[in-house]
């Protein structure tokens, strides 16, 4: 009885320890998969390891873009395990697929601090990894939010691959694309086919492109556009903060906006402020106006642009140019200033261009948007111009469009083949950008050079020189007329030296030379054989020959030669003129040899205000003969 009690318990105790491991074994298997209307099952994880059953999308990364650099620090990848929070229905085949689960209807779950949301998932336990399906989402705190139709997790490189209708918002960025990849170590998702960025002012679209939430940095490659509702961008290569709102241009970008056009391979661009700081020759183009340097700056709404270095503007509406190594350009205004070794040039004739040097020139505009609108074109100090049939020098320069008139003061002098024209102011009145006539006020003197010895020579108040394509045919002269001219034989034989007075002469001009003189009204004067003519008589009074401070071609315009005038008036003032001065009144003229060193021909001056005793103004020309270099005065003590 006792041995059948202790086998009754021994039965009985194999059969409770087999009841035990039957319901351990349905506890761990409601555990892994919840049936349809139990509560959600918190705690369990998947173990992580390679996926053999099925590949994952891989991303087409292009060259030479790595997510991180070999000497980058490399963000520590937390081997942790990825969460099943909820599933309305689990299945798993044990003897098919031991480590796949399969997960139905509102899907929920979690990998560190990144939630994810789908109608069904795969789970791979060795490969800790997911396959997510339908309604994919994914969370990261609550600002990064990522939308899908398919999404694959791989919790070891914590590497998100979505497809499909896939949106990342962040706040106030929306990413568009289908095809994203998502690095939650470095924070960066990128998409390779082809993607949409939008942000509060800007959309981008490009080819390739990636985004960072944490740093709101975005590069883009492959057909960039970047539209504003002001303007559109345009690139190969473009970096955009959606914070700053600032693009970087990294290659060949053209940035249009109404009437403007920038083209720039580097530079930055301030997509609120519409500054641009461009670098690489970059251009700026704005109706007809090409602003181009080694850098520029330009503020579209102030409306105004800045060059440095090799800078070029080009008017190709009215053929002209403006050179130098900064240049200031206002498309408001319509207004530009060119300096540091500043051009301008005219093109309008073509090949035969006029290039004026001055130490700064200035463009500025009136009476903008109105019928009467006129420029006004002014270079100041040390202005050299040149041209094939003229040239001239000057202080200072006005060019009013409105009258066609180019001013020229302080000492002015212009050359016309062999011609010299100068006086206290000089206007030349132009058509199509041609010499139509010039008016010389005050002071007027016209020189032909016949050789280094013989010059003729007519002075006057005043001269009115007409030009017929280019050349000088007439000249008019007004008031206190003097010459001294050599006539001439067929053969260009000097004949004598004529010396005349009058109020009114006309002047005609053949084959660039003087061929003929007619006063109007009374005259008188002399004729001297050649052998004959007295050495006071051979220059006027006010006669000067600036032959070498004339530019001889478009490059000497940068070459500014002070005459003797500038370096020795001190000498001549203490040595020649100050023992001539007489008494108030006194009109007088002598002539001497002065010796100086010069390697000039002939060296002259005039118009010399030598002191301030008693408002004297001297004329003083100093020339040579014979090697030998002789002074004329003329004065009146005032």
């Amino acid at each position: 009885m006792l041995k059948t009690n202790k086998k009754n318990k021994q039965q009985d105790r194999h059969r409770w320890l087999l009841i035990g491991f039957l319901c351990l074994f349905g506890v761990c298997l409601v555990a892994q998969v919840r049936p349809t209307g139990q509560k959600p099952v918190t705690g369990d994880s998947i173990k992580s390891a390679a996926d053999t059953s099925k590949s994952a999308p891989k991303a087409k990364t292009p060259a030479g873009n790595k997510k991180q650099s070999d000497n980058k620090k490399q963000p520590e990848n937390k081997k942790t395990k990825v969460y099943l929070l909820h599933a309305d229905e689990g299945q798993a085949d044990k003897l098919a697929r031991p480590d796949v689960q399969v997960l139905i209807g509102n899907v929920k779950l979690r990998h560190d601090s990144m939630y994810m949301y789908c109608d069904s998932a795969l789970i791979f336990e060795k490969t800790n990894s997911v396959e997510a399906f339908s309604n994919v989402r994914m969370e990261q705190g609550d600002t990064l939010f990522i939308y899908g139709d398919y999404l694959y997790y791989d919790g070891m490189t914590q590497i998100a691959q979505l497809r499909e209708n896939v949106k990342m918002i962040n706040r106030n960025t929306t990413l568009l694309t289908d095809s994203l990849n998502y690095d939650r170590l470095y924070d960066l998702g990128y998409y390779f086919e082809g993607g949409t960025l939008m942000d509060e002012e800007n959309v981008l679209t490009s080819d390739w492109g990636e985004y960072s939430p944490a740093t709101k940095q975005s590069v883009f490659n492959h057909d960039v556009k970047l539209v504003n509702p002001k303007f559109v961008l345009t690139s190969d290569t473009l970096r955009y903060n959606t914070e700053s709102k600032i693009a970087v241009i990294l290659g060949p970008s053209n940035i249009v906006s109404d009437n403007n056009h920038i083209y720039s391979e580097r530079g930055f661009y301030n997509t609120m402020t519409e500054q641009a700081e461009l670098l690489d020759r970059s251009v700026l183009t704005n109706q007809g106006k090409k602003l181009v340097g080694d850098s520029l700056f330009y503020d579209r709404i102030i409306g105004y642009g800045e060059a440095f270095d090799n800078v070029k503007m080009t008017d190709s509406i009215n053929k002209n140019m403006l050179t130098g190594d900064y240049c200031f350009y206002n498309e408001l205004t319509d207004s530009a200033f060119a300096t540091k070794r500043a051009v301008a040039i005219d093109y309008s004739q073509g090949p035969d261009s006029l290039f004026m040097h001055g130490d700064t020139l200035q463009l500025v505009s009136y009476n903008l948007n109105t019928d009467s609108v006129f420029r006004l074109m002014k270079a100041y100090h040390k202005v050299r111009m040149y041209r094939t049939d003229v040239q001239g020098v000057c202080d200072s320069l006005v060019y009013n469009s409105k009258d066609s008139c180019m001013t020229m003061y302080t000492d002015p002098i212009l050359w016309n083949e062999g011609q010299q024209l100068l006086g206290e102011q000089i206007k030349i009145y132009m058509n199509d950008s041609t010499i139509d006539w010039a008016h010389i006020i005050n002071q007027a003197l016209t020189v032909e050079m016949k050789d280094s010895i013989h010059y003729n020579q007519v002075s006057g108040k005043e001269m009115k020189a007409y030009f017929i394509n280019g050349d000088m045919r007439h000249i008019e002269v007004i008031g206190n007329v003097l010459t001294a001219f050599y006539p001439e034989e067929k053969d260009s034989t000097m004949t004598g030296f004529n010396c005349l007075e009058g109020s009114v002469l006309h002047l005609y001009m053949k084959d660039k030379k003087m061929e003929k003189g007619l006063f109007i009204g009374k005259s008188n004067g002399t004729m001297y054989p050649m052998d004959q003519i007295p050495p006071d008589k051979l220059r006027l009074p006010t006669f000067a020959w600036f032959d070498y401070v004339r530019p001889l071609n478009k490059d000497d315009i940068f070459n500014w030669r002070n005459s003797l005038l500038d370096q020795l008036p001190h000498f001549i003032y203490h040595s020649f003129v100050q023992p001539l001065f007489q008494s108030a009144g006194d009109l007088f003229t002598t002539q001497f040899p002065v010796n100086i060193h010069s390697d000039n021909e002939a060296v002259q001056f005039r118009k010399l205000p030598f002191g301030n005793r008693m408002g004297s103004i001297i004329f003083f020309n100093l020339y040579r003969t014979d090697s030998t270099f002789h002074g004329i005065y003329v004065g009146r003590i005032v």
